[in-house]
């Protein structure tokens, strides 16, 4: 595992900081950030005012945000009618997972893809993606992608057809490329038999838990993917609800809602611990217990400062040298 470890250095506990959309300086392309030269944080947190015509929705999108990202976030804007001059966050500051930085990267209940180009070391993408609801995970572990279709059809399983004719509703074998295709116009195919990362037609749905186990991606987002990605890029699978990384001496931890099936099973407080005490080898995490607590149990998706602000020790008074007390001790010793 890579260490995560830099050094400690007095810190306060905040909140990663939030900056003005019109101070944003970003150059790059949709998604894509320089891979910091040391650290393993990319991007901030913005506001941004929605105009009158806006759904929070229309804004995620604009943003390379998915549905839950946007929600939680805002928790207090109306999904479908923000209003003109409502200030909306951006929740656009990452740490990236644990895991190689090499190809691509998915994160389940991040509902985040990252990709690392092999022919610019430097970068790194993210967009954000679906993933398979309760009862359909999308399963963990490492594959590679093999073919890309362009206008695919689409096969549904015969799950999905016995649902339908028992709901009394058609059941086609195959949907051929159009607007009724779900998956979309690009598709990349995976080592994983039946596993895509493909488009879709129902761009609302992306950034939640609603496919049948495949990746989906808003089609602009698996345009570019399928343009650049070659066949047989190392796909790695990873579920990692809590992350933690550093962001120069600031260590960051950044928390999600654990998938549902694995609730029962998962202990938020003791993962988080066991992050941060591979990360601190040897060493006791200097964390804020509290804050650490209140991070995982209440996961947010933004990144959180958790060490502990360095405690001055207070200085010991010098002591006065005492004639009387010298004497003492000469009168104990000749007894």
């Amino acid at each position: 595992m890579r260490p995560l470890y830099r050094g400690l250095a007095p810190l306060s506990l905040s909140l990663a900081l939030v900056v003005p959309a019109l101070a944003w300086a970003d150059e790059l392309p949709r998604g894509h950030y320089a891979l910091p030269e040391q650290g393993d944080v990319i991007g901030e947190v913005r506001t941004i005012t929605a105009a009158e015509e806006d759904t929070l929705l229309d804004i995620a999108r604009r943003h390379n945000l998915g549905f839950d990202e946007i929600q939680r976030a805002n928790p207090e804007v109306s999904l479908w009618y923000p209003g003109e001059g409502t200030e909306v966050v951006l929740p656009s500051r990452f740490v990236l997972p644990d895991a190689p930085r090499e190809g691509i990267v998915i994160n389940l209940s991040e509902l985040r893809l990252y990709y690392y180009p092999a022919n610019d070391p430097g970068r790194v993408e993210t967009y954000p993606i679906s993933v398979g609801r309760d009862g359909f995970a999308t399963p963990v572990g490492v594959t590679r992608t093999t073919v890309k279709v362009k206008d695919p059809a689409w096969s549904p399983p015969r799950s999905m057809r016995e649902e339908a004719a028992a709901r009394g509703e058609p059941a086609p074998s195959i949907v051929p490329p159009g607007p009724d295709n779900p998956l979309g116009r690009h598709a990349i195919l995976l080592g994983l038999p039946s596993y895509l990362i493909h488009g879709t037609n129902q761009p609302d749905g992306v950034g939640m838990r609603v496919s049948r186990g495949c990746i989906r991606m808003f089609p602009e987002d698996i345009e570019s993917l399928y343009e650049r990605v070659p066949n047989g890029t190392r796909v790695n699978i990873i579920d990692q609800p809590f992350k933690a990384g550093w962001d120069g001496d600031t260590l960051m931890v950044q928390a999600y809602p654990a998938l549902e099936e694995n609730e029962a099973s998962f202990e938020p407080v003791l993962n988080a611990l066991e992050v941060l005490s591979r990360a601190f080898g040897d060493e006791e995490p200097p964390v804020d217990y509290a804050q650490l607590r209140q991070a995982v149990e209440q996961p947010s998706g933004q990144p959180v400062a958790v060490l502990r602000e360095a405690e001055a020790v207070p200085a010991l008074p010098e002591a006065e040298p005492s004639l009387e007390g010298i004497y003492e001790v000469v009168e104990v010793a000749f007894h």
